[in-house]
């Protein structure tokens, strides 16, 4: 009996009825061979068949392991004798029929111990019908080792698993190269060792067996991230940073800002572009003949206008001032301490310029104005000042929008398509739209954190931007586990004023990105994989030197930066190819 328990328990995956079903055979055979003992040293003569046992054949235990069979008919039948005349058989057959305590013991027979004999005078007889009368006994013992067997069962299981959560990857490896079959020592898991139960015949053999059985399931070596707290000095510290950076696109959800934005918007001229580029896009659409929607919606062709006009009419972009006086070129001159007024408006920087014309000397100041409402006066400066502005007039024209702070100084926005069903990446300062690989693939920029910013919370969209090992940089700022941790209380925090209905939609929506972001990590690993089994490329590009042809970008994206003077591209290091 233990070695079956411990065959079927090695298996894992043997469902708990079939082996119940295995213990009751089991259970028969076993009283079948004792019975047969008994009869050997008992004298017998002649053919009988409630006290010769017959020798089990493959047959016979086929027929004793079909389904609802039950102990007392399994039994009866092991006793038959295949050898037996004709009127040995009828003999059976009626014992069979009849009850176990209604068997008479006389029945003209009295020569034959096994037909006249009382109970008591037949050893092999008295052993057999004992049996039948313990059969509610057999039952409960069927039952106790049914749970045994799921007691079993799991504790093995919460014992794989307790073990590779207190184990190292490096251990269990170590582990399963020194043994390959993947079995456990007697002293590894103590619980492993077979339950002492009554009647329970233990062996050598049996205990070997299930002492170096395998572990029922290889433990897991890739733990999901459980959101936990900052806990050092450094993550604390990139915790308030995130936790400020929340608030600015909060600011694009005050009536009177945006208001005062679509007073400044072109609108004829937006929406006059934005309808017959939507148009153009539908015409496209059902010239291929299969039924197919245009590829973006009409609010995506109105932000798309909407870009074309900030980057080409709107916004200017500030390498260094011009002096005010004379509008020379002007030399920069270091940071200089923010006036009440520049406070005001939410400069925390200023940077101070000497004019370069020797009979002037003039001094410009330019502070890094961080209020939109400002911004959309002054209509002028670098990255921060771009995205603030920007995303600002896309919340006034109706989209959705995400603020997109970068921490290798860096920001731009994403505005959601309802065509698309997905965030789109949109950077003002080069006029592109969806194209997130333009900074790791066109300026050879290494990222480490981008993160998404909106009323409706925060989001870790780095997977996004940063597709290949080679461009991404160390995420040292803190832990994985404080960083989700960081975004969900964020996220909980936007939307703790919501509906039940807003916050379930909002969860389906950050399922599908998460599904789309984890899409990205699996593309760029086949990627990879396919580039390795590609050798023939690799020993020809040996051969000759490596062009700008060489690298492979997306379609319509540019391979270097548009913005910005190449002195302070090359200090950012962003000058792509060149």
């Amino acid at each position: 009996m233990a070695n079956l328990i411990t065959h079927y328990s090695e298996a894992g995956n043997t469902d708990v009825a079939n082996a119940a079903k295995l213990i009751f055979v089991s259970m028969a055979v076993e009283n079948q061979f004792y019975v047969k003992k008994q009869d050997t040293a008992a004298p017998q003569s002649g053919n009988c068949a409630a006290g010769s046992a017959a020798p089990l054949t493959p047959q016979k235990m086929t027929q004793y392991s079909q389904p609802h069979r039950s102990a007392r008919d399994l039994t009866l039948e092991i006793q038959e004798d295949p050898t037996e005349d004709s009127s040995s058989k009828i003999t059976s057959e009626q014992q069979r029929r009849t009850p176990a305590r209604q068997i008479p013991r006389s029945s003209g027979h009295a020569s034959q111990p096994g037909f006249g004999t009382p109970p008591g005078d037949y050893k092999g007889h008295s052993t057999f019908k004992s049996h039948l009368e313990s059969t509610d006994y057999d039952e409960t013992r069927v039952k106790n080792l049914i749970a045994q067997f799921e007691g079993l069962l799991r504790t093995k299981r919460l014992d794989g698993l307790a073990q590779s959560r207190t184990s190292s990857p490096s251990h269990r490896e170590r582990a399963l190269s020194s043994n390959p079959m993947g079995s456990a020592s007697p002293s590894a898991s103590p619980s492993l060792n077979p339950p002492q139960l009554p009647g329970y015949r233990s062996s050598t053999l049996s205990s070997s067996r299930f002492s170096a059985s395998p572990l029922l399931y290889a433990p897991p070596r890739y733990q999901p991230i459980i959101p936990s707290p900052p806990a050092d000095v450094q993550s604390k510290n990139f915790r308030r940073l995130l936790t400020s950076l929340s608030v600015t696109p909060t600011k694009y959800e005050n009536p009177g800002l945006l208001d005062e934005a679509l007073q400044i918007i072109p609108l004829d001229r937006i929406y006059g572009e934005a309808e017959q580029e939507w148009q153009a896009l539908q015409a496209q659409a059902e010239s291929m003949g299969d039924g197919r929607q245009a590829e973006w919606g009409y609010q995506d062709c109105v932000i798309r206008a909407l870009l074309r006009w900030f980057k080409r009419s709107f916004f200017s972009w500030v390498n260094k001032p011009l002096c005010s006086v004379c509008m020379s070129d002007t030399i920069n001159q270091g940071l200089t301490t923010p006036t009440p007024e520049e406070s005001e408006y939410n400069a925390l920087r200023v940077e101070l310029y000497q004019c370069s014309a020797v009979n002037c000397g003039a001094y410009e100041r330019f502070p890094r104005y961080g209020d939109v409402w400002q911004l959309i006066r002054t209509r002028r400066g670098r990255n921060g000042e771009w995205a603030n502005a920007f995303s600002m007039l896309c919340r006034a024209v109706g989209s959705r929008v995400r603020w997109v702070w970068n921490a290798e100084d860096h920001v731009w926005t994403e505005v959601y398509s309802n065509v698309q069903n997905r965030w789109i990446h949109v950077d003002a300062c080069e006029e592109a739209w969806d194209m997130p690989q333009i900074y790791t693939v066109g300026w050879m920029k290494k990222m480490s954190y981008c993160i998404a910013f909106s009323i409706d919370g925060a989001t870790d969209v780095t997977r996004r931007y940063v597709r290949k090992t080679e461009h991404a940089l160390e995420r040292s700022r803190c832990t994985e586990e404080a960083m989700l941790y960081i975004t969900n209380e964020i996220r909980s925090l936007r939307r703790s004023n919501m509906s039940r209905d807003e916050r379930f939609r909002l969860e389906k929506e950050d399922a599908r990105e998460d599904k789309e972001l984890h899409g990205y990590a699996i593309a760029s690993m086949a990627q990879s994989v396919i580039s390795s089994l590609q050798p023939s490329d690799s020993a020809v590009s040996l051969n000759r030197p490596h062009t700008q042809d060489d690298q492979k970008l997306p379609i319509e994206q540019p391979a270097d930066r548009q913005s910005g003077a190449q002195e302070w591209i090359n200090a950012r290091r962003e000058q792509g190819f060149h």
